[in-house]
């Protein structure tokens, strides 16, 4: 099937019926149905972004999403075939992934070669929270600032969120992979609760030591407390993670 006359830069399939798929191209994206094979034309056509889109995805309720080069994230409703929202300014930089979080159908998460992760209110166009791995203070506490990655920035490559949690459940997560060759995974539900509802971390999170990861002792802050951090010392990647997939 010749798709676009582009390099395509992503690809998904449609929530319920995969027999619909959406690719981007450039700053273009298409729908197809593969059931027509090399005879299938494109069913829509989004030319929403302004730069070229690095990564779409699709939700359950008809929601399309779009991050480019620029930083921004469309949001499309492909039920009213209109742009809904365009969600700018938690990234300063490439925003390199997007992912709808399946829980919680207005909310998308989103990272960026500015080292940031963002999860956001796409009905409001606003975020809900930030973090910001190129800070000194996840820097001074990761070992991924150590000898050996100390040259590769935390970008944010790849975003993944579990659908199902981990622990039976007990935990709504997603996984963060990062150019420091580390892979975060962090409790959304802990992040995106009210401020004054958090109280201190769950006792069940894991933290890593350079041996290996164990259960939280309660002798950790509270910023690392609710994340497991992946990296090198633990027999990981010594170069940029590029995918995280669930």
């Amino acid at each position: 099937m010749e798709a676009a006359n582009k390099p395509i830069s992503s690809i998904c399939f449609k929530p319920g019926n995969e027999d619909f798929v959406y690719i981007s191209a450039g700053n273009e994206i298409l729908s197809f149905d593969v059931r027509m094979g090399t005879q299938s034309k494109p069913l829509e056509t989004y030319n929403y972004n302004r730069d070229e889109i690095n990564q779409i995805a699709v939700s359950s309720k008809g929601f399309l999403a779009a991050a480019d080069d620029s930083g921004d994230v469309k949001i499309v409703n492909t039920i009213q075939k209109c742009l809904y929202k365009r969600l700018r300014e938690a990234h300063t930089s490439i925003c390199s992934s997007v992912q709808f979080i399946p829980w919680r159908p207005w909310t998308a998460i989103t990272g960026g070669l500015d080292s940031k992760l963002a999860a956001w209110d796409f009905s409001k166009g606003r975020t809900l929270f930030s973090i910001d791995y190129g800070s000194p203070e996840l820097q001074n506490g990761s070992s991924s600032g150590s000898a050996g990655q100390c040259f590769n920035p935390a970008f944010v490559h790849s975003v993944a969120v579990s659908e199902e949690g981990i622990l039976g459940g007990l935990y709504k997560v997603c996984a963060v992979a990062r150019g420091d060759g580390a892979v975060d995974v962090v409790d959304l539900e802990y992040e995106l609760a009210p401020a004054k509802s958090k109280g201190p971390p769950r006792a069940a999170i894991l933290t890593t030591r350079s041996k290996g990861a164990e259960l939280g002792d309660g002798s950790c802050n509270q910023s690392r407390a609710k994340r497991i951090h992946l990296d090198y010392t633990m027999g990981g990647h010594t170069a940029a993670v590029s995918c995280v997939i669930w």
